[in-house]
This record gives C-alpha cells, structure tokens and sequence, in this order.
C-alpha cells in the first residue's frame, strides 16, 4: 500500500479584529463546526491558487494572499489519515452574496478571538486555533517559498 498524506491549503482572514471562518455541516457529527477556509489541492494547482479557489467556493469572498503562516502536519486520531496543511495569511476581497458555496458549507462567519475560544469544542481541527496563534504571533513567511517546477 503506498501513503499519501492529504495536501489541504487554509486561509487566515482577520478584519477590524475577527476571523473569516466558514461554518459547516460535516454531515459526521449532529452539530456544525468551524474551520477557516480551506481544502484539498487539487491535480495541476498551485497552492496559491488552491487556496485563492477554496476561500471563494466556501466564502464567497475573493482571497488577497500576503503570506505563508506555516505548513502543518496532523494525524486525525479517529481515521489515521494525515494531512498536510499550508496557511496563508491575506486579505479578504470582494464579497460575492450571490456566489454558490460548496455543499456543506453553512455560510463564513466573521468571529472575534472571544467567540473563536467559545467555539473550541466546535472547531474543526486542531489546525484551526493552531494557524490563528501562529499568525497572531507573527509569523509570516513570503510566498516566494512556494515555487512551481
């Protein structure tokens, strides 16, 4: 059997101190939880475009990226799969209403710190609250990290 970790892009989004987060419906739990945008690379993209992609189909707001927050390896404890996860930091573009969003997704949600630590049990992964303090703390790497060959 050959491994493949799954490679998933997320964006951190702050605005006026809140958090772009998108709430979803797994359809795995008998409740939402709270992830900030993000999802699956997919064949032939590059990571900036994967994440630029992603924030719009469960947002509906264009993505601006301005940074690199870290790349993150997890393991989910209950189905052993590992996942790779690369966050950017940046802005939030235009607002699209009336763009569909990806199903499962309830809708993007602007949350301050207070709410996201309200929201921990409701939190997708530990990846979520991760890639908020590491960019809280500072840390931003430039794209110019990521090349495509």
């Amino acid at each position: 059997m050959v491994w493949k970790p799954r490679v998933t892009v997320a964006a951190v989004i702050e605005n006026k101190g809140k958090f772009l987060l998108v709430e979803e419906d797994t359809g795995q739990q008998s409740h939402t939880v709270f992830n900030q945008p993000a999802g699956h690379l997919e064949e032939g993209e590059s990571l900036i475009n994967a994440v630029i992609r992603e924030t719009l189909e469960e947002t509906g707001y264009d993505f601006i990226p301005t940074g690199l927050v870290g790349i993150y390896r997890w393991i989910e404890p209950d189905s052993g799969d590992t996942f790779l996860r690369v966050c950017f930091s940046g802005d939030a573009g235009q607002y699209h209403p009336d763009h569909p969003l990806d199903d499962g997704i309830v809708g993007p949600r602007w949350l301050s710190e207070k709410e996201l630590g309200e929201l921990a049990p409701s939190l997708r992964s530990p990846l979520v609250r991760r890639c908020i303090e590491d960019y809280r703390a500072g840390r931003r790497f430039p794209l110019a990290l990521l090349a495509d060959i």
